[in-house]
């Protein structure tokens, strides 16, 4: 399968701060990627140098085989979507849906029309007037009916309700069904992608901790409780991530998955098994020494 981008080493430092060190990863075409992890951890530091808007300090990084910077080939294969997107203070709705059939290639204007009608979106607007949650449609319905080859969405679902979001994710699926191209989802509402995702990538401090398929980690890890000293005699052995004592109870989560002998034993025990969501493993994962004071033994 083609590489889209190639990534080695890439690291960019503010001063004595590495807001991304050393990392390196491979992004396929035709795949949905979510790129997962805290605030600040340097997500859309990555995401900036990618769409050529910042300078790594050093490595390597190649999009479509070659520099993005000032490559205008490569930057019109590319449609980024960030979180709180800006306008032109003049701009209205349709202007927007203008300006970018003059960018974007392979622009679908009447998908474009059709997603304005699913949101609801007023074109003779000024997008400075809209709320927070049809600007951030505005976003959605630029980023998909570009259908660029990489598309990448950080945070856009900023002030959509419930079913705002549930739409945009019925359109995308549909839409990268019927026409593949790379997409990075950048989002904290994990749990709400996770049946998207193909592949992930969790940055945590700048690092990059994991790198692996969705369905590799689906079932990855679980939460066992009961009384302490069961738990204790259960997980023992086990990559324990996280422990929560409350009075003589105990929950431990832990990393690997579950034999039938595991199964058989907490049945005999009468310890209760969960199985944990992407999203908590993420927060287990990239949970600060801090964070973890009190929770682990």
């Amino acid at each position: 399968m083609s590489k889209t981008i190639e990534v080695n080493g890439l690291t960019k430092t503010y001063g004595s701060v590495n807001a991304v060190d050393h990392v390196s990863f491979t992004i396929e075409e035709d795949k949905i990627y979510g790129l997962l992890g805290r605030n600040g951890a340097g997500k859309t530091t990555i995401m900036h140098m990618i769409t050529a808007q910042l300078f790594p300090t050093s490595g390597e990084l190649k999009v479509f085989g070659g520099n993005p910077y000032e490559n205008e080939s490569i930057l019109r294969q590319i449609c980024f979507i960030k979180e709180s997107q800006r306008y032109p203070d003049i701009f209205r709705v349709e202007d927007v849906l203008e300006i970018a059939a003059s960018i974007f290639p392979n622009w679908d204007r009447e998908y474009a029309h059709a997603l304005i009608a699913d949101f609801k979106l007023p074109l003779k607007r000024m997008v400075k007037k809209l709320s927070r949650g049809m600007t951030s449609a505005v976003g959605i319905v630029v980023g998909l009916a570009s259908r660029a080859p990489l598309t990448i969405f950080d945070e856009p679902y900023l002030g959509l309700d419930a079913v705002s979001r549930s739409l945009f994710y019925d359109r995308l699926i549909e839409d990268y069904s019927e026409h593949p191209r790379t997409i990075i989802l950048s989002t904290h509402l994990i749990d709400e992608v996770s049946q998207l995702l193909e592949h992930v990538l969790v940055i945590d401090e700048g690092r990059l901790i994991m790198d692996e398929d969705a369905d590799d980690l689906r079932g990855r890890a679980f939460t066992a409780m009961g009384t302490t000293a069961k738990v204790e005699a259960f997980v023992a052995g086990k990559e324990v991530i996280s422990r929560t004592p409350f009075g003589g109870m105990t929950s431990a989560t832990v990393i690997g998955s579950l034999s039938t002998g595991d199964r058989k034993q907490a049945e005999a025990q009468g310890l209760e098994l969960t199985a944990v969501s992407l999203q908590q493993l993420i927060v287990h994962l990239t949970k600060s020494g801090s964070d973890r004071k009190g929770v682990e033994a």
